[in-house]
């Protein structure tokens, strides 16, 4: 009986060792996973950054500003863009033969919403300087759509001067974007009937 236990005691004993190093196989299984998941989303997660860098190494900007700049543009489309309806122009246009009008409904994409207020102030400047500018057209000069960007470019040009209090730039009507801090940054033609 004694050597009965005697070999019962070792069984036991190996038992116990067995389940204590399957324990920690499945210990240091799980940290592993843990440890190399963690690794791979770290390393995911970084690997957009060198490409920033890789950008300001071909002599562009910095990749600071690059980023700043990709920020500042995503946020200037992700906010909702802000927009001014003015009443109704109906004009006699320049004409040699038979005489001919125009109606035309213009909105304005604002840089912010306080140039809502300043335009309202400005309204009969704006629209007397916008009156001057359709009867001095031709049906001829309205009637393609180059000639539609052109008069919504001067009509920009125009507001954007009024609001600013500087001369107009000529040279900006020959452009369809504005600069990026005008108070009017477009002008679009909800409607625009000649007849």
């Amino acid at each position: 009986m004694a050597d009965a236990k005697k070999t019962e005691a070792p069984a036991e004993g190996e038992e116990a060792p067995k389940k204590k190093s399957k324990l920690l196989i499945i210990i240091i299984a799980a940290v592993l996973v843990v440890v190399l998941g963690g690794g791979s989303a770290f390393f995911l997660l970084k690997k957009k950054a060198p490409a920033d860098d890789e950008e300001g190494a071909d002599g562009e900007d910095p990749p600071a500003k690059v980023s700043k700049a990709k920020k500042k543009k995503q946020d200037a489309h992700a906010a909702a863009p802000v927009f001014a309806k003015l009443e109704p122009f109906v004009v006699k246009l320049q004409s040699d033969q038979q005489d001919a009008y125009v109606q035309a409904v213009p909105e304005l994409k604002l840089l912010d919403p306080a140039v809502s207020e300043q335009i309202k102030q400005f309204m009969p400047e704006i629209r007397h300087k916008l009156l001057l500018i359709l009867a001095g057209k031709k049906a001829t000069d309205l009637s393609t759509p180059e000639g539609m960007q052109m008069l919504a470019n001067q009509f920009r040009v125009s507001i954007n001067a009024i609001l600013t209090g500087e001369k107009p730039d000529l040279a900006q009507e020959k452009q369809d974007q504005a600069d990026p801090e005008a108070p009017v940054q477009a002008v679009f033609f909800s409607s625009l009937i000649i007849q």
